[in-house]
């Protein structure tokens, strides 16, 4: 709140409650009764990607920022995402790979995983993309609502799907070095995730051959 009520632009906070079974929503109204610019929305279908699906098609600004909840990325960093820092794009990504990004007690063997990951992910659907996993992206809003309202993917790796459509449609990407602070209360589990993964990476591949995203 601190951040968006700082900024010369207006910020909308749009939290989606994704099943959560904890006191997630609770807090977060309270927050909103408190907060004008804070709105929450519930999915009941677990899921990152629907749970984010939801949050892009019902937000409302000129850019749309995806923002994990953890703040893994510290939300300082939304800056470089957003005019005067940038504006010639249609989604930009925050990488922990470009020249310039900083990794913060991120284990060696999280990190080899997610770059085997990258490798399978250039290969089968996103090539020339460093890092489509870290959860922080900017869009502008048309392209948002183009590509979500498309989406097919309602686990981790929505980000490929959204990232392979933007491609096959022809929208510019941009990789935006960022810091990145590694957190041990993720609720990614490095095997069980990592084949899921892989299993909707395999889908998105499939659904581009036979033209599903195509404009």
């Amino acid at each position: 709140m601190a951040f968006a009520e700082a900024q010369s632009y207006p910020i909308d906070v749009v939290v989606v409650n994704n099943a959560s079974t904890d006191r997630t929503p609770e807090i977060a109204r309270e927050i909103a009764a408190e907060h004008p610019i804070v709105s929450v929305l519930d999915q009941p279908l677990k899921g990152k990607g629907a749970a984010v699906r939801k949050g892009m098609l019902e937000g409302q600004g000129e850019y749309l920022f995806i923002c994990d909840a953890d703040l893994a990325m510290p939300i300082e960093e939304v800056s470089k995402f957003v005019p005067p820092a940038l504006s010639d794009y249609d989604i930009a990504i925050a990488s922990r790979e470009a020249p310039g990004a900083v990794r913060y007690n991120e284990p060696k063997y999280r990190h080899l995983m997610g770059r085997v990951f990258n490798l399978l992910v250039r290969l089968l659907a996103v090539p020339g993309v460093q890092d489509t996993q870290c959860g922080f992206k900017c869009l502008r809003r048309e392209v948002a609502r183009d590509l979500f309202s498309i989406q097919t993917i309602d686990g981790w790796a929505f980000d490929v799907e959204i990232l392979h459509a933007a491609l096959r449609r022809g929208y510019r990407l941009v990789e935006v070095p960022i810091h990145w602070y590694y957190g041990e209360g993720s609720r990614v589990s490095p095997l069980r995730d990592s084949l899921n993964m892989l299993v909707e990476v395999l889908r998105i591949r499939r659904n581009g051959r036979v033209g599903l995203y195509d404009s």
